[in-house]
């Protein structure tokens, strides 16, 4: 197909989801019963955060014997990968199912291919990611970025999660190692949950949204007045260096996430 693909709209019951694979296959609109969940404009929505999360330390890292330099867009670090930022391919689109693909290029130095699927349902949104390499294996992370509206009818969003540690972030922004209890917010941190992620959302007398992933590892960041973001991914910002989860021709990275609903 070519690059210039349309936008896909899934719905399911009054649950509707809008994709934008030009942009970062990113979710640029997700409704329910006609009302809008997601901070709105061209660098929000939902993002994938591919191959990489939050930032590779001074945009380097290490693949054996190799050291690669990343593109430094916030100085002096490389943030959230490239995924964000290409054309993807719409692979398969049906009613309430889609599926996306881009290949890897530069400057990301692996070839490889990466697969994003959706799946809506009347009460949740399943959300998948794929990284497979076409030769060497190399070190990647895969998650989500959402920016969820804080304010949604003049109800604010109540931020609630049970983390078994919280990892210490240093002057740089980037993890130290130490693993700490967690702190009181604001937050731009990243938290641990052995058992799987699970967050929720609620705003007051209208909604309870819950993210879940079997990933151990989320970004909780309500620093900004507008949205709150939860982000599953696949490893600790600065992973690429400090738990480097190979892809290898025998074992794609895959990571799935769930946002389900109820109504109050």
């Amino acid at each position: 197909m070519s690059s210039s693909e349309e936008n896909v709209r899934l719905t399911a019951g009054d649950a509707e989801l809008t994709v934008d694979p030009a942009h970062g296959c990113r979710i640029s609109s997700l409704r329910i019963g006609g009302v809008e969940l997601l901070r709105q404009g061209e660098r929000y929505g939902c993002f994938p955060m591919v191959p990489w999360c939050g930032r590779t330390g001074n945009g380097r890292f290490r693949n054996g014997d190799a050291t690669h330099q990343l593109p430094l867009n916030p100085p002096p670090h490389a943030l959230h990968g490239t995924g964000r930022d290409v054309s993807w391919h719409t692979a398969h689109t049906d009613g309430a199912q889609a599926a996306f693909y881009y290949d890897l290029a530069e400057p990301w130095p692996y070839p490889g291919r990466v697969t994003q699927t959706f799946e809506l349902t009347e009460d949740a949104l399943t959300l998948g990611l794929a990284v497979e390499t076409y030769g060497d294996s190399f070190p990647a992370q895969a998650g989500w970025h959402p920016w969820f509206l804080r304010d949604i009818g003049g109800r604010d969003a109540v931020l609630s999660f049970d983390a078994a540690w919280q990892e210490e972030r240093g002057a740089d922004h980037l993890p130290t190692g130490r693993r700490i209890d967690p702190a009181p917010g604001p937050w731009d941190d990243c938290f641990g949950m052995p058992d799987g992620v699970e967050v929720t959302l609620t705003w007051p007398q209208w909604l309870e949204l819950t993210v879940k992933s079997r990933s151990e590892w989320v970004v909780v960041y309500d620093e900004q007045e507008a949205a709150v973001c939860v982000e599953p991914q696949s490893g600790p910002p600065n992973g690429l260096n400090t738990t480097p989860r190979l892809v290898t021709p025998i074992d794609p990275l895959e990571i799935t996430s769930t946002w389900s609903w109820v109504r109050l």
